[in-house]
C-alpha cells in the first residue's frame, strides 16, 4: 500500500514538493525562483526554470523520504494563480515569459474593454461580472493572453491551428509532468485545469463550469488553445508521472487547485461560513459560501472553491491583496532596513504603537474592494518623531487593515459575522502580526499546527481522489489548533487607526 501522497506547490516566488503521510509532513524540498522585471509594472517568470525547480524540488523530497514511485499515492497540485503560459505543443518550448498575477501591463488595453459594450448592453469594469464572478482588472488572466496574442508574432496563427497552448501554471505542470511532448510510445502531456484556476482566466462561465464563447469572442481567444476544464478533485486521472520523470514512475496526477482554494481545503474550510486568510506574497481571503455563487456588491470576487468529481461545484467570496509578504520583502532589498525577513517582528516589537504611520502598498495598485489599477503606493502620517520601528510596524499593520476592509465588504455581501479567522502563511509565524490582526479585525486568530496549508489541500484533493483519505469528515479530525490570539485593543483605539487607515487610502487612490 503506498504511504505517501505529494504535493507540488508552485508559487510566486518558489516551487516546493512535499510528502505526506496520514498524520502530517514528511519530507519537503523547496527552491526559489527568479522574478523578471522588464519594465515598470511589468512582472514575469521562465516557465523552463519553473519546471526545471519543479523537477528538482521532488527529486529532493523523494529522496528525503527514502521514497519510491511506488510509495506515492497520488499527485496534487496547487499554483499562482492568473499566471499565463504559452507554449508550442510539438517543441515543449514556452512562446514568452509567463506573465505574473501582479503585472500591469494591461491597463489601458483593460480600460478599454471597460468602455466598450458587451451584446447585452453591459460595460465598465462590472461588464464580465455576471457571467465571471470578476470585475476587469491586470490581475486575471484573459487580458494577459489577448496581450500575448496581440504582441507575439506569430501566436494568434498557431492558437487558431492548435499548436500554441495557453494554460496557468497548474496546466503547464501537468502538461509537463504527464509526457510533455508527444513521440512514439509517448501519447503527449494532459492539457487540463481544474475549475478554481479557469475561474482565475475571466474565460469561464461559473454557473455552467465550461469556457464561455461571448467571453472567447470578446477577448478574440481561440478555443483551440484552451485546456480541458476538470474538476478539482477527480476520481479519473488525467494522467501519470513518466518513468523519466522526477517521480521516476507512473503516479496518477488526479489534484488540483489554485492556491487560495487549496489553502481553504488545507484548513478543513468545507461549510458555507467557514473562511481562512493566507499571508504569503499577496494576502487572500476567501470566505466559502456553498453550492451558489454569491455575486459581490462590495468589490469582492466571486470564485470557485472546489468541485469533488461529478457532484455540483461549491463557491467563495475572496477578497484578493496583491501585497503582503511582498512588503517585508521590499523593505529588506530596496531600503534594507531589515537584514531578513523575520527581523520584521523584532523591529516592529520595539515600538508601541507606529506613531502615526500608515503605509500603503500599492504597488500594483489597489486590488479589493476598490480595485484601483491607478492606485500608488504612498507612506502617510511622518513626523520627525517617526523612526525604523514605526515604518516596520505601519509595514506589517497594512496587512491586517487590508484584511479589514476586506473582512467588512464579506460581511455587507454575506450577512456572515465571522466567530474566528483561521491563518496560514508564512507571515502566520509573526505573533505580532496575528496579534494587530485579530485587534484590528476584533475577531480570535487561530492558526493550525500544520501552517503549509496550501501545499496540504493539494495533497488533500490528490488523496481524496484516490481513497488515501476517505472524507472531508476525516480531514476536519486531522485538523488541529496551534495558537489562538484573541482581541484586545478597545473600541476607541480601534476606531481612530481604522479612521487613520481610511485618509492614508483615500490619499493613495487620489495619487494619479
Amino acid at each position: 500500500m503506498s504511504r505517501y501522497v505529494a504535493a507540488i506547490d508552485q508559487g510566486t516566488t518558489s516551487s516546493r514538493c512535499i510528502l505526506f503521510d496520514h498524520s502530517g509532513p514528511v519530507a519537503s524540498a523547496q527552491k526559489e525562483h527568479g522574478q523578471i522585471y522588464p519594465r515598470p509594472g511589468w512582472v514575469e517568470h521562465d516557465p523552463l526554470e519553473i519546471w526545471y525547480r519543479t523537477q528538482e524540488v521532488v527529486a529532493e523530497a523523494m529522496a528525503k523520504a527514502g521514497a519510491r514511485a511506488e510509495d506515492v499515492a497520488a499527485v496534487g497540485i496547487a499554483n499562482q494563480r492568473e499566471t499565463v503560459v504559452v507554449w508550442d505543443r510539438t517543441t515543449g518550448r514556452p512562446l514568452h515569459n509567463a506573465i505574473v498575477w501582479s503585472d500591469t501591463r494591461t491597463a489601458e488595453l483593460c480600460d478599454r474593454y471597460a468602455a466598450e459594450t458587451s451584446p447585452g448592453g453591459k460595460g465598465g469594469q462590472d461588464r464580465f461580472r455576471a457571467a465571471t464572478g470578476l470585475p476587469l482588472a491586470t490581475y486575471f488572466s484573459a487580458p494577459k493572453l489577448r496581450w500575448l496574442l496581440d504582441n507575439v508574432a506569430g501566436l494568434d496563427e498557431m492558437a487558431r491551428s492548435g499548436r500554441a497552448a495557453f494554460g496557468t501554471i497548474d496546466s503547464w505542470l501537468i502538461w509537463n509532468l504527464t509526457g510533455g511532448v508527444a513521440g512514439p510510445g509517448r501519447p503527449g502531456g494532459a492539457h487540463v485545469t481544474d475549475v478554481t484556476n479557469a475561474s482565475r482566466t475571466m474565460l469561464m462561465n461559473l454557473r455552467t463550469l465550461d469556457w464561455d464563447d461571448e467571453l472567447l469572442g470578446a477577448f478574440g481567444v481561440p478555443r483551440a488553445m484552451l485546456p480541458r476544464i476538470v474538476s478539482s478533485i477527480d476520481r479519473n486521472a488525467w494522467g501519470y508521472t513518466m518513468d523519466d520523470g522526477p517521480f521516476a514512475g507512473r503516479i496518477p496526477v488526479c489534484g488540483c487547485l489554485g492556491d487560495q482554494q487549496a489553502a481553504l481545503v488545507g484548513q478543513a474550510c468545507f461549510s458555507p461560513g467557514e473562511s481562512k486568510n493566507t499571508y504569503g506574497t499577496g494576502c487572500f481571503m476567501l470566505l466559502h459560501t456553498g453550492t451558489t455563487p454569491v455575486v459581490s456588491s462590495s468589490g469582492l470576487l466571486t470564485t470557485v472553491a472546489c468541485r469533488v468529481n461529478d457532484e455540483p461545484a461549491t463557491y467563495a467570496l475572496e477578497g484578493s491583496i496583491a501585497v503582503a509578504g511582498s512588503l517585508v520583502q521590499w523593505l529588506r532589498d530596496a531600503l534594507g532596513l531589515i537584514v531578513t525577513s523575520p527581523d520584521i517582528e523584532p523591529l516592529a516589537a520595539s515600538v508601541p504603537d507606529n506613531g502615526g504611520v500608515y503605509f500603503v502598498p500599492a504597488f500594483s495598485g489597489l486590488f479589493a474592494p476598490h480595485w484601483r489599477s491607478d492606485a500608488r503606493g504612498i507612506i502617510a502620517g511622518l513626523t520627525a518623531f517617526a523612526g525604523r520601528g514605526h515604518l516596520a510596524r505601519a509595514v506589517l499593520e497594512a496587512t491586517a487593515y487590508q484584511t479589514r476592509d476586506v473582512l467588512d465588504a464579506m460581511r455587507k455581501d454575506s450577512g456572515v459575522s465571522l466567530a474566528t479567522l483561521r491563518v496560514d502563511g508564512g507571515m502566520a509565524v509573526n505573533d505580532t502580526l496575528m496579534q494587530f490582526q485579530a485587534d484590528v479585525l476584533n475577531v480570535p486568530v487561530v492558526r493550525p499546527k500544520v501552517t503549509e496549508t496550501t501545499a496540504l489541500g493539494a495533497a488533500y484533493a490528490a488523496g481524496l481522489a484516490t481513497g488515501f483519505w476517505k472524507d472531508f469528515a476525516a480531514l476536519r479530525a486531522a485538523w488541529h489548533e496551534d495558537k489562538t490570539w484573541t482581541p484586545r485593543m478597545d473600541d476607541a483605539k480601534r476606531d481612530k487607526l481604522l479612521a487613520g487607515w481610511a485618509k492614508a487610502v483615500e490619499r493613495s487612490m487620489g495619487w494619479a
